[in-house]
């Protein structure tokens, strides 16, 4: 299937893990599978999950001002704890928590009030699951050797089991198919099986057959229409369209201790580096058991907001700027090739130059301010050629975080990326 446009021109997703491990502020799911939290103190956190200050409508309109075009909420993390009233099974919010109702409907129903598109995050595999025989984790350090969730020899499999597992995840994501509609769906845990195993073919037909326009992440394998890095911004860029999924601090979900936040700048360095690379990036929010998201969050979301409303024309709808040895620091392009915007961190300290660039530049302007820099070409020779060297912004056109320059090009976008003459 072709990528949905939107996909690629959106640059900037919520990623939501919230569940029952909010309430003790355990990691999820992994926290009980390594042995870190007992099995049954981590259900126990059912009891304590009330969703009581859950406001949906507040998160989408936090999400819009922060300049995300959509955002994936944990509707099955591995721990098998549905937010909404599955069918398959009680293990879920609305039977077995005081929440004791739906959460997903109301967030889907938000988020397209406010313009966003719709993810939803599902996990191929579950460790609470009864028929969940067959768990792939190899290499587990000596003193996991007898955790219950581990490998069993394939000899051994349960395949009846298996089926039944199967038949069980289908269902659920016929569920999240048929009743929400997602525009996006972000599956998860695709490393403990082959994608024979997993049926990855016959469930990316149910899943386009019920949503034909429904965009799925690589680790629907052979299937998945963009790759998923994590927690850095790759060196090399993946081929193709591609998101980096990042914690606000060093967690996923809400963890009371950690107060580990990344600075609005820093986050401002990420997503500026990740879209100039050519992807997007899903920024991680960890909602309490309440509902409500940390106020750390909220400023470090709303700080994005306010840079990203200052520059959304160098944001939205671009493409990969620049490769490395050009400028230093990352750039975008406009999609129809004529302005390039480059990303300056620092006080310039003398003119800011750019190498190899073919293309007349008409003119120069500080995005968010519209001053005007002058500019000139110095050197080249034949079919090399000179540098563009800009005069720095003043101090009043610098921001706080990143300034970003408008460059017009008369024409598009040609670059020089010989060696040079001897």
């Amino acid at each position: 299937m072709a990528m949905q446009p939107w996909f690629p021109d959106a640059k900037f997703g919520i990623f939501i893990h919230w569940g029952i491990y909010a309430v003790d502020g355990v990691q999820e799911s992994w926290s009980f599978f390594e042995g870190d939290v007992p099995h049954d103190q981590y259900m126990a956190q059912l009891d304590g999950f009330t969703a009581s200050a859950y406001d949906p409508a507040a998160w989408a309109r936090l999400f819009a001002r922060a300049g995300a075009r959509y955002a994936v909420l944990t509707s099955r993390h591995h721990d098998g704890v549905a937010l909404w009233d599955t069918a398959q099974g009680e293990l879920n919010v609305v039977r077995q928590t005081p929440a004791g109702r739906d959460l997903v409907a109301p967030y889907v129903a938000a988020l397209r009030t406010e313009g966003l598109k719709v993810g939803l995050y599902y996990a191929h595999n579950d460790w609470n699951h009864p028929d969940y025989a067959t768990t792939r984790y190899t290499g587990r350090p000596p003193e996991q050797e007898n955790n219950p969730y581990a490998e069993v020899p394939e000899e051994e499999a349960d395949l009846e089991a298996w089926a039944r597992y199967l038949a069980y995840r289908d269902a659920q994501v016929h569920e999240l198919t048929t009743r929400f509609r997602p525009d996006l769906l972000w599956f998860d845990g695709e490393w403990e099986r082959t994608e024979e195993q997993w049926g990855i073919r016959e469930l990316a037909a149910r899943i386009r057959a019920e949503v034909p326009d429904c965009v799925l992440n690589a680790r629907m394998l052979s299937e998945g229409d963009y790759a998923t890095p994590e927690q850095g911004v790759p060196i090399e860029p993946p081929t193709g369209p591609w998101e980096l999924c990042l914690t606000l601090n060093d967690s996923w979900g809400f963890q009371h201790h950690d107060k580990n936040y990344k600075s609005t700048g820093q986050l401002i360095r990420y997503f500026t580096e990740t879209i100039g690379a050519g992807g997007n990036l899903l920024l991680s929010v960890g909602p309490k058991e309440d509902g409500t998201i940390p106020a750390e969050q909220i400023e470090r979301l709303e700080g994005m907001g306010d840079w990203i409303a200052r520059h959304a024309e160098a944001v939205y709808g671009t493409v990969a700027g620049l490769p490395a040895g050009h400028h230093y620091g990352p750039s975008t392009l406009a999609a129809d090739r004529r302005t390039l915007y480059l990303t300056v961190f620092d006080i310039p300290r003398g003119p800011i130059g750019v190498r190899g660039l073919r293309t007349p530049v008409r003119g120069v302007r500080v995005l968010g301010t519209g001053t005007p820099l002058e500019h000139r070409v110095i050197g080249g020779l034949h079919e090399v050629p000179g540098v563009l060297w800009i005069d720095p912004p003043t101090a009043a056109d610098l921001d706080a975080h990143a300034t970003v320059l408008a460059v017009e090009l008369d024409g598009e976008l040609e670059l020089y990326r010989g060696s040079g003459r001897s």
